[in-house]
């Protein structure tokens, strides 16, 4: 891409997206062109990141580690389900990821935590996001008791409606209450630490190149 494409793109990009000026979001397509690398003749029309490296990505600059996470950031960023994320789902993502406001992170995190999509997040879906975050003792009977206990705790402080699962209702206001039930089910943000590595890097190295 040469530079006035860029800038063209970019003014656009700013403008539909919010957090982001014009001279970010030029920085952010300037990092999505070296994370993509050369294009490869896939045959699809739409450049993007597949799953392996977005994966990649989240793990090496964001430090996320769990499988289950990942594979839910992909498809909370992969927003119309193509299987690659596109410079503007990347550039949306980041803007929650970065600088979001607990309105959006509540909705990101829930889309991550909903793993079949179906706007709930049920006992097995938090049995399955919670079973990696436990040490289990050689010594236990039933090492998956303790992630039971667990989910049925959660569901106790979180289910408001009382049917068993969480809707983004019950969520939202579980998080409300209490700010750190936002990654109550797995760490899908990056942490300050992450963030301001990552934007001091893009932002700030790239300007002064």
């Amino acid at each position: 891409m040469n530079r006035k494409v860029i800038q063209t793109l970019a003014e656009t990009i700013s403008k539909q997206v919010e957090h982001f000026n014009k001279t970010e979001a030029e920085c952010l397509i300037r990092e999505f062109n070296l994370l993509l690398g050369e294009p490869t003749n896939t045959g699809r029309t739409v450049q993007g990141l597949d799953r392996a490296r977005f994966r990649s990505i989240l793990h090496h600059t964001f430090d996320l580690t769990d499988d289950i996470i990942m594979d839910g950031a992909f498809r909370a960023f992969d927003k119309d389900n193509d299987g690659i994320v596109s410079l503007k789902e990347w550039i949306e993502g980041l803007s929650v990821l970065l600088r979001g406001t607990l309105n959006e992170k509540i909705k990101y995190c829930f889309h991550v935590y909903d793993l079949n999509g179906d706007g709930f997040i049920t006992r097995e879906e938090m049995f399955r996001l919670l079973k990696n975050s436990l040490v289990r003792q050689p010594t236990e009977e039933d090492p998956d008791e303790g992630v039971k206990d667990l989910v049925e705790i959660t569901l106790k402080k979180m289910d408001h409606d009382h049917d068993g699962k969480l809707s983004f209702d019950d969520f939202e206001k579980a998080v409300r209450e209490e700010n750190l039930l936002l990654e109550a089910f797995g760490t899908c943000l990056p942490d300050s630490t992450s963030v301001e590595a990552f934007e001091q890097y893009v932002f700030q190295e790239q300007l002064e190149q």
